[in-house]
């Protein structure tokens, strides 16, 4: 249990230092900044493991695993911000046409 609840507490941090370092604005609360940790926790051991050669065995706290969880965060948030950018952009141009917004429900 208090493994889990370092997890999460480390996932916290991590996302926040990539949020924090990462310009423009994310609204997400603490939930998915935590999960986004997490996830970057899991980008970043694999990038130091393929890099560095580290194995899953060594499980204590290292802070060049924090370092590796924060920049696999950055990497999760940049590919999220691409992509919601891309996508965004391009519902925009759908919805556009001679400068006013299409309303689907407009006769």
């Amino acid at each position: 249990m208090l493994a889990f609840i370092w997890w999460m507490l480390i996932g916290l941090v991590a996302g926040g230092l990539a949020r924090m370092l990462i310009p423009g604005r994310q609204s997400m609360g603490l939930l998915l900044t935590m999960v986004l940790g997490l996830i970057g926790s899991v980008v970043g051991g694999f990038i130091s493991s393929v890099i560095f050669n580290y194995g899953p065995g060594d499980t204590n706290f290292h802070v060049g695993g924090l370092i590796m969880s924060t920049i696999g965060a950055m990497i999760v948030l940049g590919i999220y911000a691409w992509s919601a950018k891309r996508s965004g952009s391009a519902s925009r141009k759908l919805l556009m046409q001679d400068g006013r917004v299409l309303c689907p429900f407009e006769k």
